[in-house]
């Protein structure tokens, strides 16, 4: 199979790689880190006025309607210059969300999204759900003109800065059925909701919600009543797929960095890249690095797939890479010796952000798992 990227295709990745080296130095990374900055707003309306907002947005909405390998593309220099920037949240997820929404409040956010003013985060784990997509305890009831959500969210990828959350809850079925689960935009700014804003160990800021009795209109809800878990399937494995994306362009970052570090630091009268062993260990960084890229295409063409056998390929590219991810970051952080353990250095903080993607939506354990139910005779995917 050609995995060769279109023109097109190409001139969107350079102009990512040429974004990310112009504007990613790491001493103004560290200094808005250490302002508490949840990103760089400005370097927010600018990828918005690169397009990269728009890509998920359908080409009725006012996008471009791109498909996962322009996705990929970008998603890739974002871990590569360590971004800080809502990229999956509000420009993968949250457009594939809200296509289903009502056509009002679509236009709304699709528009604010696409321009850069708005972030919008999906409130996708709960206390008890233990990596389970499906596991929902938080309850909606029907009341006049709307809906009452309770219950508690213990994450919300970047929702520390969203504007709006997109909350499952359950109107009808057991706590754990894919049926009867339905999908609501919440405000930030509403009654009855608290925002338990933190900040994650690789910088992101994220949240996590309590929902106590919080009303929302009834053209909140986003698709058909109790028929919101295919949609909220769909959004997340594009979001998984793009975090693979964001592993891959971290791990390439940090092994060329840790292959300078080997040809120039000497010890003992010699470079550390004339030792056999460290070369060994360099080796096996750069095949761990073509595996994840391997692995991370395969996810992205089985996007396109049957949504069963989708989340089998998903499973195990989550699985793979997240394996790889962790021994290449680990493998960078000891190859430097102490001084990658500190926060002077870069590689320390792409280590930190290959964990967070490893646990984002599911470790390697959990799709590890995942995958072996799947396979099981008449085992029906989540």
């Amino acid at each position: 199979m050609n995995f060769d990227l279109s023109e097109e295709q190409q001139l969107l990745k350079d102009s990512a790689w040429r974004y990310g080296a112009d504007h990613g130095d790491f001493t103004a990374w560290r200094a808005r880190v250490e302002r508490g900055e949840a990103y760089d707003a400005a370097s927010w309306r600018r990828m918005a006025d690169l397009g990269w907002l728009m890509l998920n947005v359908p080409e009725d909405d006012g996008g471009l309607g791109a498909g996962p390998t322009e996705t990929m593309v970008v998603a890739e220099a974002v871990g590569r210059y360590l971004m800080l920037e809502p990229f999956v949240s509000t420009g993968v997820i949250a457009p594939t969300l809200l296509t289903a929404a009502t056509e009002a409040l679509r236009a709304h956010l699709m528009a604010g999204l696409a321009e850069g003013k708005l972030v919008i985060s999906l409130a996708d784990a709960e206390p008890n759900g233990r990596f389970d997509l499906n596991r929902i305890a938080t309850r909606a009831e029907a009341v006049e003109g709307g809906f009452r959500l309770t219950g508690a969210k213990s994450h919300a990828l970047d929702g520390g800065a969203a504007d709006w959350f997109v909350v499952p809850a359950r109107t009808a079925g057991a706590d754990d059925s894919q049926d009867g689960v339905s999908l609501f935009l919440v405000p930030a700014e509403i009654e009855g909701l608290t925002v338990m804003r933190s900040r994650a160990m690789d910088n992101r800021h994220n949240a996590s919600l309590k929902l106590d009795g919080v009303v929302v209109p009834a053209e909140n809800l986003i698709g058909g009543l109790g028929e919101g878990f295919p949609l909220l399937r769909d959004a997340v494995d594009r979001g998984v797929v793009a975090r693979l994306a964001e592993a891959v362009g971290a791990m390439d970052a940090v092994r060329e960095m840790t292959m300078e570090y080997l040809k120039t630091r000497k010890q003992f009268g010699q470079t550390l890249g004339a030792f056999q062993a460290l070369q060994h260990r360099a080796v096996d960084m750069a095949i761990a690095c073509e595996e994840a890229r391997s692995m991370m295409y395969l996810a992205m063409i089985a996007l396109s797939g049957v949504p069963a056998e989708r989340r089998k390929v998903i499973a195990a590219a989550k699985a793979r890479v997240g394996q790889t991810s962790l021994y290449v970051g680990r493998q960078a952080v000891q190859l430097h010796g102490g001084v990658g353990f500190t926060e002077e250095l870069a590689v320390a903080h792409y280590l930190k952000r290959l964990i967070m993607i490893d646990m984002a939506f599911g470790n390697a354990d959990h799709h590890r798992a995942e995958l072996a139910a799947s396979l099981r005779p008449g085992a029906v995917a989540a």
